[in-house]
């Protein structure tokens, strides 16, 4: 990987001096140089356990046992590979399986398992492991289940908000600190309000964080930083609209910060007084500036330039650390609309959440009248519609059909819309197709990876770049957040912080050393996916691991082979792989 990383040290370059605005603030020096390199192998990928089932979700890791515990979603299992043998891995089924809905119905938490749906993120902390299992009807209140890591059996189980979606201990192992996404049904007929819980490990009782004192005419609603931020939703109070999807802890335990993916939000929980201290709108990207361009269109092959187009972060995953005794928040910028809820919507409630409804054409789906995901190429031309781009290109400022911003999916709730029609002076599209580090503390951003990642699997894949992850479709997902960075995860090995990123669709994960988190540097990019293979009849494992979803770092002493690990579901291709970091000390 050395001839890539100088490839693209000068546009890493670039980024770090100021060109792309948000590396200009508070730029420190690091006063240890760096004295060591690593490299990440892959040493393994379990049997797949289901293509495009989420059967391989979220990962962690049984030290004292030496099993992976692997997130099996859709089917509600928790599955256990024994890790005693990394090698041995390779194609290598569950060594044992946890049946999360049984065990609730067996200890009289449901009538009946039936009752329970799909489970959704696992951590453990001890002889301790916890899991979120949302409720069959995913609008009902869910349950965190507690077992016994080494017996598998039960020990407790509470329940909390609705679709409880992410859940970690906090580091001194005291509380689990639950994100209850609280996601709409379809059509909104249902939409329960976003919520954070959390547990206290020492007698299981558990506290619910809301958000209702942000609504409008509420006590903290002036509080919230809209113009950094979405609110949004067919109906929807700030509670509802606010949709808590992953967790970090601060490494004190006072503080867990909480992702509000489709708000471009982070809530930051005091978790001592189980209150929200504060809501972090994340602002907007600028992908017209040097050092963020994107490929905006699926139709062109590789065309990465500077175009009139803002990035909306919206992270996923979320992780922290700290440096010189400050708190950094690392995001992992994967965007996402409301579009999977809106089917059914109609025209009224539609337009008043402010989404576009397509009653224009008639040959429309229903399902998809009421837009969020706006597509121009299916509107600009139209002589019913009057949808223009205030750019100066040609076509209504939407540019070439094939390679210009007709074909970007961009959020149509956050465009300024005048004069009886749809004129748009700037887009939004989702995600920033990136990294960033911020400062918790005020939430200001101080790094952003810029466009590294489509720039870094250009170079290697050409054409290829921006796949789809259920297919191999090249370019498939440039007019759609890309190749959308999904999962993150550090580590700190011999002193130095590195983070992981996986690309949710591209595959494969990106390596930065952030310890300083003023001046990261690009180390590593590595994919074991073949883009060469046709799979559309079938997954064949010769493709490779497809749709990184969680990623886990592993301590050289908690490892198996005494080197560090990185693990990582994959929620397309079903597998769990396991990358060996080798390190390499320099002589000063």
């Amino acid at each position: 990987m050395k001839k890539t990383r100088m490839r693209y040290m000068g546009f890493l370059l670039l980024l770090l001096v100021g060109l792309a605005g948000c590396h200009t603030k508070g730029i420190q020096t690091d006063d240890q140089a760096a004295d060591q390199t690593i490299a990440l192998t892959h040493l393994a990928s379990t049997a797949s356990q289901a293509f495009d089932e989420s059967a391989a979700e979220i990962v962690t890791f049984d030290a004292a046992n030496k099993n992976i515990l692997v997130v099996n979603a859709n089917s509600g299992h928790i599955d256990l590979f024994s890790a005693k043998s990394l090698t041995a891995l390779e194609g290598a089924n569950p060594t044992a399986t946890i049946n999360l809905g049984a065990m609730l119905a067996e200890n009289g938490k449901v009538a009946d398992e039936a009752l329970v749906g799909a489970a959704n993120s696992g951590d453990l902390f001890g002889n301790l492991a916890a899991v979120a299992v949302e409720a069959a009807t995913k609008t009902n209140a869910g349950w965190v289940v507690f077992f016994d890591p080494t017996t598998l059996r039960y020990v407790n189980a509470v329940q909390v908000g609705a679709l409880p979606d992410m859940l970690t201990f906090t580091p001194d192992g005291s509380k689990v600190v639950v994100a209850n996404e609280g996601e709409p049904d379809p059509g909104y007929q249902n939409d329960p309000e976003g919520s954070v819980s959390i547990i206290s490990v020492a007698d299981y009782s558990v506290t619910r964080v809301g958000f209702s004192d942000f609504n409008n005419g509420a006590a903290r609603h002036a509080e919230l930083p809209t113009d950094k931020m979405i609110i949004d939703g067919v109906n929807a109070t700030v509670a509802k609209s606010f949709e808590p999807e992953y967790i970090t802890v601060a490494e004190d335990s006072s503080k867990a910060y909480v992702t509000l993916q489709e708000n471009n939000a982070i809530a930051v929980i005091d978790l001592a007084s189980a209150s929200v201290d504060k809501i972090i709108g994340l602002g907007f990207k600028d992908h017209s500036l040097p050092g963020h361009e994107l490929d905006a269109s699926q139709k062109d092959g590789l065309n990465m330039k500077s175009w009139p187009v803002m990035g909306i972060y919206m992270p996923d995953s979320i992780t922290s650390f700290s440096y010189k005794g400050k708190t950094y928040l690392l995001t992992a910028n994967e965007g996402d609309s409301r579009q999977d809820w809106l089917e059914g919507v109609a025209q009224q409630d539609c337009e008043a959440a402010g989404y576009y409804y397509d009653a224009a054409d008639g040959d429309e789906d229903p399902e998809t009248l009421c837009v969020d995901e706006f597509n121009a190429k299916d509107f600009w031309n139209k002589t019913t519609h009057n949808v223009t781009l205030n750019s100066g290109m040609d076509n209504d400022g939407f540019g070439d059909k094939k390679s210009g911003l007709q074909r970007l999916k961009f959020s149509y709730f956050t465009t300024v819309r005048m004069n009886g029609g749809t004129n748009f002076e700037k887009l939004y599209a989702y995600g920033a197709r990136s990294f960033s580090i911020w400062d918790a503390a005020s939430g200001e951003l101080i790094y952003d990876s810029g466009s590294d990642f489509e720039r870094i699997t250009a170079g290697i894949y050409g054409d290829n770049f921006n796949n789809d992850n259920a297919e191999n479709t090249g370019d498939d997902r440039s007019d759609n957040k890309g190749p959308e960075p999904e999962g993150i995860a550090v580590g700190k090995i011999n002193g130095r912080t590195y983070a992981f990123i996986g690309l949710e669709r591209m595959g494969g994960i990106m390596v930065y050393d952030v310890s300083n988190p003023y001046a990261p540097e690009y180390i590593q990019y590595i994919n074991n996916r073949d883009v060469s293979i046709d799979f559309s009849a079938g997954y064949d494992s010769k493709v490779g691991d497809l749709g990184p979803e969680g990623v886990h770092f592993v301590t050289a002493t908690d490892s198996p082979n005494g080197k560090p690990l990185v693990l990582v579901g994959n929620e397309v291709s079903g597998t769990t792989a396991v990358y060996q970091i080798d390190v390499t000390r320099m002589q000063k």
